[in-house]
């Protein structure tokens, strides 16, 4: 009987399902709901976005390039593991695969590293950073899976190599949706310029390249205006900034007539007066994300009002 129970209780320490965080555990971190970790595994990463967007692979490389590579935005939570020792990579795959079946998902694509497209396929994919996920590109597994439940699609990949012994695996599910409503109005804007001397906007769009501004603009565009037609003493400076892609002349020029753009659509469209605004473009010299990352560039491209 000593010997049954054993045998079930290392059964079920196999089993990719806990809800509980485990000593050593990074702080804050918290396994998927449903899904949970395989059986010993320590949270190595942990991150949720509430609007992100992620890549995944849905066919195996040819010739060390992507042939069904799928972009998908939405909230991203992105947690990893370190296993105990003993683990395989197939068997930890293979847990977290049946767990995401249970939940729901249809595989899209699952491969091992041979199968896959080697290192180039391991180099494209999302991963957390060392030491949090390590991935060796001659020993790993890939999963990719969906789901749609009342309309809202859903997207999980599953990624397990083996480091110097250890095996970790990290998961990332993305549940497809739109990004929030996070537009300042005047009020915030005038507080942010008594505050800090400058205001970065995020609800001015543009044309991807261009210095076209985008209808969904309007908003914004509004409550800057509001915030010059309240304050008629205000002058501002209008700053365009970019990230890294495309080259140094190029953002320059680009970031200036972004900005230039606005001060126009201002002036034309709500009759403020143009010697109240200045235009400036610095490309992407003022960061304030990584360009390493498309969440920093995403930070990076933005217009910010500025008080001389």
């Amino acid at each position: 009987m000593t010997l049954l129970l054993s045998a079930v209780c290392m059964a079920l320490m196999c089993v990719a399902v806990s809800a509980h965080a485990a000593a050593g555990d990074i702080s804050g971190g918290k396994d998927y709901p449903g899904i949970g970790r395989f059986g010993g595994s320590v949270m190595t990463g942990y991150g949720v976005k509430d609007f992100d967007a992620t890549t995944l692979q849905a066919a195996p490389f040819v010739n060390g390039k992507p042939i069904d590579q799928r972009r998908v935005e939405g909230q991203i939570t992105r947690i990893a593991y370190r296993t105990a020792s003993g683990a395989s990579i197939l068997e930890v795959a293979r847990n977290f695969e049946d767990q995401l079946a249970k939940d729901g998902f249809r595989p899209l694509l699952t491969c091992d590293a041979s199968a896959c497209g080697g290192i180039a396929f391991s180099r494209a994919l999302d991963k957390l950073p060392s030491p949090a996920m390590v991935v060796d590109g001659f020993k790993y597994r890939y999963y990719a899976g969906q789901k749609t439940v009342d309309g809202k699609s859903s997207h999980a990949t599953v990624l397990v190599s083996e480091n110097n012994g250890r095996v970790f695996a990290q998961l990332i599910v993305a549940v497809t949706g739109t990004v929030e409503d996070k537009m300042m109005d005047a009020a915030a804007m005038s507080k942010g310029l008594g505050e800090k001397g400058h205001v970065p906007l995020y609800g001015i769009h543009f044309d991807t390249n261009k210095a076209t501004i985008k209808a969904e603009s309007r908003p914004t565009l509004d409550e800057m205006a509001k915030l010059l037609s309240r304050q008629p003493k205000l002058n501002v400076l209008i700053v365009g900034h970019t990230d890294n892609q495309g080259g140094y002349d190029h953002n320059m020029v680009l970031s200036r007539e972004r900005a230039e753009a606005v001060a126009l659509a201002l002036a034309r469209d709500f009759g403020i007066a143009p010697a109240r605004m200045r235009a400036a473009g610095v490309g992407y010299l003022a960061p304030v994300g990584s360009n390493a990352t498309e969440e920093g560039r995403a930070l990076d491209r933005r217009v910010e009002l500025v008080e001389p």
